[in-house]
């Protein structure tokens, strides 16, 4: 598994590049619950970003809410200002099949018209379904049919390759 002090570096250095190549001073950092939080805080703190920081629990936009229904641990969405022409920084644990980010698009979009969105992921793996890519990502891994990635934490932050059960 890669070291995720490292790929947090890595992901500082190219939002520092996309940003500063768009003129763009501090978006408002915004993750996704729960790993995409503390991803999130991580990087915010790397690039020294002052601006509160928004949290998205997207649990009610999925598009399978209705056959996956209510999970206990379903949190209100924080967003701490006004959302239209901001530039946001939208960031996730893990990339897979692109519905979370639809979601948490779809979400963004009924708090206001952000100037422009742009996703960090912490990693980045293959089997997209909807056409959503990152502009900043920590590292691209290549799983099997039968496996995740599971990013544990917060504290501290680490990766774990998991096999879903009754598969091999």
């Amino acid at each position: 598994m890669p070291e995720i002090t490292s790929l947090l570096d890595s992901m500082a250095e190219q939002a520092r590049l996309h940003f500063e190549q768009r003129g763009i001073d501090e978006p408002i950092v915004v993750g996704i619950h729960s790993g995409g939080v503390w991803i999130a805080e991580a990087l915010r703190k790397r690039l020294a970003f002052t601006r509160p920081m928004g949290r998205l629990d997207i649990s009610f936009y999925r598009d399978d809410f209705s056959r996956i229904g209510m999970h206990p641990q379903v949190r209100p969405s924080e967003l701490p200002e006004e959302l239209d022409n901001q530039h946001i920084l939208l960031v996730d644990d893990v990339l897979f099949t692109g519905r979370t980010i639809r979601a948490a698009l779809n979400e963004l979009f009924d708090y206001g018209r952000p100037a422009s969105v742009t996703l960090a992921v912490l990693v980045e793996r293959d089997g997209r379904e909807l056409p959503v890519e990152a502009a900043i990502v920590g590292s691209h891994l290549e799983l099997g049919p039968h496996e995740q990635i599971k990013l544990r934490g917060p504290d501290p932050l680490r990766l774990e390759r998991v096999q879903l059960e009754g598969r091999r």
